[in-house]
Protein backbone atom coordinates (compact mmCIF):
# COMPACT_ATOMS: atom_id res chain seq x y z
CA UNK A 1 0.00 0.00 0.00
CA UNK A 2 2.88 2.40 0.71
CA UNK A 3 4.09 2.03 -2.90
CA UNK A 4 0.77 3.34 -4.21
CA UNK A 5 0.85 6.47 -2.05
CA UNK A 6 4.46 7.21 -2.97
CA UNK A 7 3.82 7.04 -6.73
CA UNK A 8 1.91 10.36 -7.03
CA UNK A 9 4.53 12.14 -4.92
CA UNK A 10 7.36 10.84 -7.09
CA UNK A 11 5.44 11.73 -10.24
CA UNK A 12 5.06 15.29 -8.91
CA UNK A 13 8.81 15.60 -8.28
CA UNK A 14 9.58 14.31 -11.76
CA UNK A 15 7.15 16.80 -13.33
CA UNK A 16 8.71 19.69 -11.41
CA UNK A 17 12.23 18.61 -12.37
CA UNK A 18 11.30 18.32 -16.04
CA UNK A 19 9.61 21.72 -16.04
CA UNK A 20 12.61 23.41 -14.40
CA UNK A 21 15.27 21.76 -16.59
CA UNK A 22 14.90 24.09 -19.64
CA UNK A 23 14.98 27.19 -17.44
CA UNK A 24 18.07 26.00 -15.61
CA UNK A 25 19.79 25.10 -18.85
CA UNK A 26 19.08 28.51 -20.32
CA UNK A 27 20.19 30.55 -17.32
CA UNK A 28 23.35 28.52 -16.82
CA UNK A 29 24.56 29.19 -20.36
CA UNK A 30 28.01 30.75 -20.35
CA UNK A 31 27.29 32.89 -23.43
CA UNK A 32 26.34 36.36 -22.17
CA UNK A 33 24.93 37.26 -25.61
CA UNK A 34 22.53 34.33 -25.77
CA UNK A 35 18.86 35.24 -25.95
CA UNK A 36 17.36 35.26 -22.48
CA UNK A 37 13.83 34.08 -22.00
CA UNK A 38 12.54 36.07 -19.08
CA UNK A 39 9.29 37.90 -18.51
CA UNK A 40 10.17 39.91 -15.40
CA UNK A 41 13.44 41.62 -14.63
CA UNK A 42 15.10 44.51 -12.87
CA UNK A 43 16.86 47.46 -14.47
CA UNK A 44 19.46 49.69 -12.89
CA UNK A 45 20.76 52.28 -15.30
CA UNK A 46 19.62 54.33 -18.24
CA UNK A 47 16.49 53.55 -20.27
CA UNK A 48 14.46 55.51 -22.81
CA UNK A 49 13.61 55.75 -26.47
CA UNK A 50 15.78 53.59 -28.72
CA UNK A 51 17.45 56.56 -30.40
CA UNK A 52 18.06 58.40 -27.12
CA UNK A 53 19.64 55.32 -25.52
CA UNK A 54 21.93 54.90 -28.55
CA UNK A 55 22.86 58.60 -28.34
CA UNK A 56 23.51 58.31 -24.60
CA UNK A 57 25.77 55.28 -25.07
CA UNK A 58 27.69 57.13 -27.80
CA UNK A 59 28.21 60.13 -25.50
CA UNK A 60 31.65 60.35 -23.83
CA UNK A 61 31.56 59.32 -20.16
CA UNK A 62 32.40 62.83 -19.00
CA UNK A 63 29.23 64.21 -20.70
CA UNK A 64 26.70 61.53 -19.74
CA UNK A 65 25.30 63.28 -16.66
CA UNK A 66 24.68 66.40 -18.73
CA UNK A 67 23.01 64.25 -21.42
CA UNK A 68 20.65 62.80 -18.77
CA UNK A 69 19.70 66.29 -17.56
CA UNK A 70 19.28 67.75 -21.05
CA UNK A 71 17.28 64.82 -22.45
CA UNK A 72 14.81 63.93 -19.70
CA UNK A 73 12.15 61.45 -20.84
CA UNK A 74 8.99 62.97 -22.36
CA UNK A 75 5.98 60.94 -23.51
CA UNK A 76 2.57 61.56 -25.01
CA UNK A 77 -0.14 60.66 -22.50
CA UNK A 78 -3.29 58.92 -23.76
CA UNK A 79 -6.57 60.87 -23.66
CA UNK A 80 -7.95 58.45 -21.07
CA UNK A 81 -4.80 58.80 -18.89
CA UNK A 82 -4.26 55.02 -19.04
CA UNK A 83 -0.77 54.95 -20.53
CA UNK A 84 1.92 56.94 -22.28
CA UNK A 85 3.60 56.36 -25.64
CA UNK A 86 5.83 58.05 -28.22
CA UNK A 87 8.57 58.68 -25.70
CA UNK A 88 11.78 60.58 -26.39
CA UNK A 89 14.72 61.09 -24.09
CA UNK A 90 16.09 58.96 -21.26
CA UNK A 91 15.50 58.28 -17.59
CA UNK A 92 17.61 56.70 -14.90
CA UNK A 93 16.11 53.57 -13.32
CA UNK A 94 17.24 52.29 -9.94
CA UNK A 95 16.52 48.58 -9.54
CA UNK A 96 13.08 49.04 -11.13
CA UNK A 97 10.95 45.95 -11.67
CA UNK A 98 10.10 45.69 -15.38
CA UNK A 99 8.27 43.43 -17.78
CA UNK A 100 10.44 42.29 -20.65
CA UNK A 101 8.54 43.17 -23.83
CA UNK A 102 10.97 42.27 -26.63
CA UNK A 103 14.44 40.76 -26.29
CA UNK A 104 15.18 40.29 -30.00
CA UNK A 105 17.55 43.26 -30.51
CA UNK A 106 21.21 42.31 -29.96
CA UNK A 107 22.08 45.47 -27.97
CA UNK A 108 18.90 46.53 -26.16
CA UNK A 109 15.82 45.04 -24.54
CA UNK A 110 12.37 46.61 -24.85
CA UNK A 111 10.75 46.82 -21.43
CA UNK A 112 7.48 47.95 -19.88
CA UNK A 113 8.06 50.09 -16.81
CA UNK A 114 6.22 52.76 -14.86
CA UNK A 115 7.87 56.15 -15.38
CA UNK A 116 7.28 59.42 -13.56
CA UNK A 117 6.12 62.08 -16.02
CA UNK A 118 4.79 65.63 -15.61
CA UNK A 119 1.18 64.46 -15.09
CA UNK A 120 1.88 61.37 -12.96
CA UNK A 121 3.30 57.87 -13.24
CA UNK A 122 2.49 55.90 -16.38
CA UNK A 123 3.44 52.55 -17.91
CA UNK A 124 5.60 52.98 -21.02
CA UNK A 125 7.47 50.76 -23.45
CA UNK A 126 11.10 51.89 -23.64
CA UNK A 127 14.47 50.20 -24.16
CA UNK A 128 17.42 49.54 -21.89
CA UNK A 129 20.87 48.22 -22.74
CA UNK A 130 20.91 44.41 -22.39
CA UNK A 131 23.65 44.51 -19.76
CA UNK A 132 21.39 46.58 -17.46
CA UNK A 133 18.47 44.11 -17.55
CA UNK A 134 18.72 41.37 -14.94
CA UNK A 135 16.16 38.58 -15.17
CA UNK A 136 14.14 37.74 -12.07
CA UNK A 137 14.91 34.14 -11.23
Amino acid sequence: MKCLTLAPVLAGFVAIALAAAPALAQTSSGDSNSKRDCAIGYVTGVAGSAQSVRDYLATPDRDRIRYLKDNDIQCKIADDDSHASGCTGVTLLKNEKVSVYDDSDPATTAIVVRVELDRGTYPVIIVAPKNEVKCDE
